[in-house]
């Protein structure tokens, strides 16, 4: 949808990286690597996006134009595109699954502190579940980092306070789906508070 109307694939990559981190500045490799594209590619894409102002470069570092006239716009496009693509990979995933608990955060949600960007716990087709992220990476012009746990883990890494899920669940983080009849979110807090009660020399140490 959004290359149909940037022109290319490429240059929607770009823009939807910096659009979605407008406050970061890219070297030119390190825009390579995170959209997967040639550096020739990338510096050509960057060039055409400045002559419309919706760029901006510093020395070796481009950024998104922030002052661009009609940024808010443009940023706001992309979120609505993403939504819509979210949309279609739930629709697809609720055919694949039985999500008893589903979020979606990191490139959704701009949470950099995670290092996923979908939660799903609950059985699932692993073959077909893949086929859905491959679609919605195309879609997003993206990679998607995603995790897979069944219930047994998921409370287990919440009684034991794991990082990477106490980060998620505290984050920024949409929750599509929680069959479980109770706000996980809160729930991790309160163990979380209850564990620095309990363990007062532990919080000195930070």
């Amino acid at each position: 949808m959004l290359s149909a109307l940037f022109g290319s694939e490429p240059r929607v990559k770009i823009l939807h990286l910096l659009l979605l981190n407008q406050e970061s500045k890219y070297q030119i490799k390190e825009l390579g690597k995170e959209t997967a594209l040639k550096a020739a590619s990338v510096r050509k894409e960057l060039n055409n996006l400045k002559e419309f102002g919706i760029v901006k470069e510093d020395g070796e570092l481009w950024s998104i134009n922030q002052d661009f006239i009609i940024f808010p716009e443009l940023k706001a496009l992309v979120v609505k595109a993403q939504i819509l693509y979210s949309q279609k990979f739930i629709d697809g995933l609720k055919k694949v699954s039985e999500p008893k608990f589903l979020a979606l955060t990191g490139i959704f949600t701009g949470d950099n502190l995670v290092k996923t960007d979908i939660l799903l716990v609950g059985p699932v087709k692993r073959r077909a579940f893949a086929k859905l992220v491959e679609q919605l990476e195309k879609d997003l012009a993206r990679e998607i980092n995603f995790t897979i746990m069944d219930e047994t883990e998921f409370f287990y890494r919440q009684e034991v306070m794991d990082i990477f899920l106490y980060n998620i669940l505290t984050g920024k983080t949409i929750v599509l789906v929680n069959n479980w009849g109770e706000d996980i979110k809160e729930e991790i807090k309160r163990a979380a508070r209850t564990k620095e009660n309990n363990n007062p020399d532990e919080n000195d140490n930070y």
